[in-house]
């Protein structure tokens, strides 16, 4: 290549380069002392070994995860049980492979897993817990912002780059991670009005070659920045590092709400009494939990599923749905319950709050009305708690009990609060007022002294406008610095009592006193 061209290119690299934030540097690497290199690749040996030593010194039993899970999932017992033989035979699997190269070469069927149930019971939360206390990378999805390769969208191996991201590119510790596809019940292959269903079978298909095993390039079509580190690798003299990543040991899970499986079932075992009795004698939502507990690989090649697709599914999860008894139990036992961020939402000003058992109650009580499981939870919270986050930071109110009569009503328990509370409120006012006074010397080098009448007057006006102390303050006394340095200059005075009268009409104040240090001078 000629230097004319190359320095062309190397332009091209560095506007490109620059657009991405990226720093760009062409040509050789910095010169390095004798033995750097080595240094520098044992150091990241070293670095990897490290990353995946969770993985080589894995020794959970199952009854350690479910224990863990039990610190932050509430119910969802046989999932727990079910998940945590799964998670340990794979990752038990993975580390015999680490000290045996010989044991790879062994047939396994990994324990993909597939969890239905409806949706806020905890089905992503489970998996996320579970990644966390292993301490490999994870990803999560939904399957329906996939399409089959060649169509607009994203492909399913973006999920495998995904996990390499999230391991800070680390393909040693990525290959272990596990891949979590929500809403996998949407990609089923339903004819369309349109003709081929892109979203459908071809995605089934290509993450059926990544649950088996598949060497995925680590850069995609679509990947500038990686095709240009490419060029310039080779420009360098340089091989081609890692391209691929394989998904041999990488766990795959899937999950949904399967809303119409239910309905296959129920014909299939329409004509037997086993199980199905019990279903009919039931609720509604505890009768269609029974029917996916009856669910067989047919079920789901009926739903619209490929037999091969379901078939890399051999672990197959139902999770139950949560009754307002167990809503109660994640406001109040749960680790990182969605109380938890409420609370720590107020600590940030420095105000607590308690929850008498009747409130905990109906709030519960609120979410289960809203049918979107431990989600409903935020919903009501958010309902109840709004105009508390709202007025309580500027009021110095610093502790509030939430009781049974707020969830009902939040507003009137709000005013009622704030009424019991007036002194502490007036008083924080009051405080702003003071605040203020600091701020407006600090910048015009000339003291406001505002007096009791003053700030009475003020606080009362805060009340009645609803506003904060200071915000009414630089309204109220936006204009006033050019008329008290004008009384400066008159008189030399640099203090100003701000009395009522100022307060009632500041300007018509202030230009007496203007018109009065003429007098003086």
């Amino acid at each position: 290549m000629s230097e004319e061209k190359k320095e062309s290119l190397e332009d091209q690299f560095k506007e490109i380069f620059k657009k991405a934030n990226i720093s760009f540097m062409m040509g050789p690497p910095p010169f390095q002392q004798s033995g750097g290199a080595n240094e520098k690749v044992e150091d990241s040996q070293e670095k990897n070994a490290d990353r995946i030593k969770p993985i080589r010194e894995f020794n959970l039993k199952p009854r350690d995860i479910r224990d863990y899970l039990d610190r932050f999932v509430i119910k969802q017992d046989e999932a727990k049980k079910v998940l945590s033989v799964a998670i340990c035979d794979h990752y038990n699997h993975v580390r015999r492979c680490l000290e045996d190269a010989s044991f790879q070469e062994t047939e396994y069927a990994k324990h993909n897993i597939i969890l239905l149930g409806p949706t806020g019971v905890g089905k992503t939360y489970l998996m996320r817990c579970i990644a966390k206390l292993i301490g490999v990378p994870y990803v999560k999805a939904d399957a329906t912002k996939f399409s089959e390769t060649g169509y607009v969208g994203h492909d399913v191996e973006d999920l495998v780059r995904d996990l390499v991201k999230t391991a800070n590119g680390n393909t040693e510790l990525a290959q272990y991670g596990i891949i979590y596809m929500d809403e996998i019940d949407k990609i089923t292959a339903m004819p369309t009005a349109m003709g081929k269903d892109v979203s459908g079978r071809g995605v089934q298909i290509n993450l059926l070659k990544l649950m088996e095993e598949t060497d995925v390039s680590l850069f995609s079509q679509t990947d500038l920045i990686g095709q240009v580190q490419a060029v310039m690798d080779m420009q360098r003299g340089k091989g081609p590092g890692k391209r691929t990543i394989n998904t041999r040991h990488m766990l795959f899970i899937v999950s949904g709400a399967f809303d119409k499986l239910p309905e296959i079932i129920k014909r299939r075992v329409s004509n037997s009494t086993i199980g199905f009795s019990q279903s009919e004698s039931a609720g509604q939502k505890d009768a269609e939990i029974e029917l996916l507990r009856l669910a067989q690989t047919k079920d789901f090649i009926d739903y619209g599923f490929e037999p091969e697709f379901i078939g890399r599914l051999p672990v197959r999860v139902v999770c139950e749905a949560l009754a307002a008894e167990d809503l109660e139990r994640i406001m109040v036992s749960s680790e990182g319950s969605i109380l938890s961020q409420y609370r720590s939402d107020f600590a940030g000003y420095n105000i607590d709050f308690r929850m008498t058992p009747e409130a905990v109650k109906a709030v519960a009580q609120r979410a289960h009305n809203e049918k979107t499981g431990a989600r409903g939870l935020m919903t009501v919270l958010e309902r109840v708690f709004r105009n508390f986050k709202f007025e309580l930071p500027s009021t110095g109110i610093k502790s509030f009990e939430v009781t049974g009569q707020m969830i009902e009503d939040s507003e009137a328990a709000l005013e009622e609060l704030l009424k019991k509370k007036e002194m502490v409120r007036r008083e924080a006012i009051a405080g702003e007022i003071r605040s203020f006074a600091v701020d407006f010397q600090r910048e015009h080098g000339l003291e406001m002294i505002f007096n009791k009448q003053a700030i009475d007057a003020l606080v009362d006006l805060c009340l009645s406008e609803n506003k904060s102390g200071h915000a009414l303050c630089i309204e109220r006394f936006r204009d006033c610095e050019y008329g008290l340095k004008m009384i400066a200059r008159n008189t030399g005075e640099m203090s100003f009592t701000v009395t009522k009268k100022f307060i009632e009409d500041p300007a018509e104040e202030l230009s007496r006193r203007i018109a009065k240090s003429f007098e003086k001078k």
